[in-house]
């Protein structure tokens, strides 16, 4: 948190604003978080300090944290002080008024050939006939039976070779596999190198755990090595968490040559790798994952919500070895406990008699016309990948992300400004489209013209105030 940058914003909003001082500073919170002034999880400064900085009596500042706790900006802890809510940065973006089209969530589109309803309809009867009712509903051993373990090996063994089905863990969900491996390697204080730009979820892991996440510059091919490197240096990390393959939100892809890039500076500064793949498979040729090139040195986390649905609510995962794959065992039946037997044994099958691979191919099938439509619309400046399932898209000059995102909310489009994903910095002038959360390719593609109609549209002066 810059606090100074804070004050600068906080006494800007109060001088300019000609109503009360205690509805200036809620303003003011959202202006620096927008900024990437102060983060979701920061501690504010003492409301005593805020009073002196801002020359003001400390009541006034009691009310405008009042007011900013009712708007869901900050939080407070007895004996610890005031910190900026976690999803703080929705506030504005996102409310309870559901979109017409909603764009936010990167899930897989629902392919009607074949009928994915026949299909758990056919395979969950079979299921219940053939196999014993009281263990289907039962506790279950933490990271899946041997057979279920073995299927989940073949699944992604096109990305990461062929492995043991002792390496292999079946956990419910890659948020509960992340969030496992980085409260087994890492305490409060520690830090986690990833990109400026990355995944919200392990942004929020990281929040309830207190871990210190750094951010660092990409390009088209993922994290910049030199910057990485220097980041090693300074903050000594435990963890790096990347997605070398259609990043999310910028769509990157490292090459080879960036991936054994990185595992050399992983392996230079004894730190881990947790390498997130949930789009590899929605690709035909997939490159190898960094935990085929080094196995000893990352962690794998597969998830199943991007390639076949996320109400598996599953993902398989790797260790670098048996040791750290028992503590990631503890770790899960610590949190979760086990996985649902009724979904492991319809993915189980699903795997074995192939109809995972058709569902998946029918999906891939379908992200490709749905990119193709983007292309046409959109255009081609924009961060994207032709297998990927999501756009980064740049915005006009005269758009921010925040204020983009909520007006075309108030058109009846969902979309996700790019604040949601920066670790640190201001964040840019972007939106992340996802293109599988609409129904049919009609629906998609009224949704993108509007958003192209959108862009075009210059806001006039006191927009703020009407959003």
């Amino acid at each position: 948190m810059n606090t100074h940058e804070l004050i600068k914003i906080m006494r800007f909003f109060i001088e300019n604003n000609p109503g009360p001082i205690y509805l200036s500073i809620p303003n003011a919170l959202i202006e620096a978080i927008n900024k990437g002034v102060i983060g979701e999880g920061d501690r504010l400064p003492p409301q005593r300090s805020l009073a002196k900085e801002l020359g003001t009596d400390l009541t006034t500042i009691t009310r405008s944290f009042s007011e900013a706790r009712k708007q869901g900006l900050i939080e407070a802890t007895v004996g610890r002080g005031t910190f900026i809510r976690i999803g703080a940065s929705e506030t504005r973006w996102k409310n309870t008024n559901q979109a017409v089209v909603d764009l936010t969530m990167n899930l897989p589109p629902i392919p009607e050939n074949p009928s994915i309803k026949n299909l758990i309809q056919t395979e969950l009867s079979s299921i219940l006939r053939q196999q014993d009712l009281h263990a289907l509903l039962s506790y279950r051993m933490t990271g899946g039976t041997a057979d279920e373990r073995k299927q989940a090996g073949r699944w992604i063994s096109p990305v990461i070779g062929q492995r043991n089905e002792d390496d292999i863990l079946i956990v419910p969900g890659a948020q509960a596999a992340i969030a496992a491996i980085v409260t087994t390697l890492l305490k409060a204080g520690d830090v986690i190198v990833t990109d400026r730009f990355t995944y919200p979820g392990i942004r929020t892991v990281c929040a309830q755990f207190n871990i210190i996440i750094k951010g660092i510059d990409s390009d088209a091919e993922g994290m910049l090595p030199d910057q990485l490197e220097d980041a090693c240096a300074r903050l000594k990390p435990r963890l790096i968490y990347c997605t070398p393959t259609i990043q999310n939100p910028t769509t990157s892809t490292m090459s080879i040559e960036r991936r054994k890039q990185i595992l050399s500076l992983a392996k230079k500064n004894n730190a881990y790798i947790l390498e997130d793949d949930p789009y590899s498979l929605l690709l035909k040729s997939p490159l190898p994952a960094l935990a085929q090139l080094e196995p000893s040195r990352v962690f794998y986390v597969a998830s199943l919500s991007k390639v076949i649905s996320p109400s598996l609510r599953l993902a398989f995962m790797c260790a670098p070895d048996i040791e750290l794959s028992t503590r990631i065992s503890a770790a899960l039946r610590a949190t979760t406990l086990t996985n649902s037997g009724l979904m492991t044994a319809l993915i189980t099958r699903w795997i074995e008699k192939g109809t995972a691979t058709q569902i998946l191919s029918a999906i891939r099938e379908e992200l490709l016309e749905r990119q193709k439509i983007a292309k046409d619309i959109l255009g081609d400046t924009h961060c994207t990948h032709p297998e990927g399932p999501h756009i980064w898209l740049k915005l006009p000059e005269w758009w921010s992300s925040i204020d983009f995102v909520s007006y075309a909310r108030k058109q009846g489009l969902g979309l996700v400004p790019s604040s949601v994903f920066t670790v640190e910095g201001e964040p840019p002038q972007r939106i992340r489209i996802a293109l599988g959360s609409a129904t049919t390719r009609e629906n998609l593609a009224n949704s993108l013209r509007g958003i192209a109609d959108l862009m075009d549209h210059k806001k006039t002066f006191g927009f703020e105030s009407i959003v």
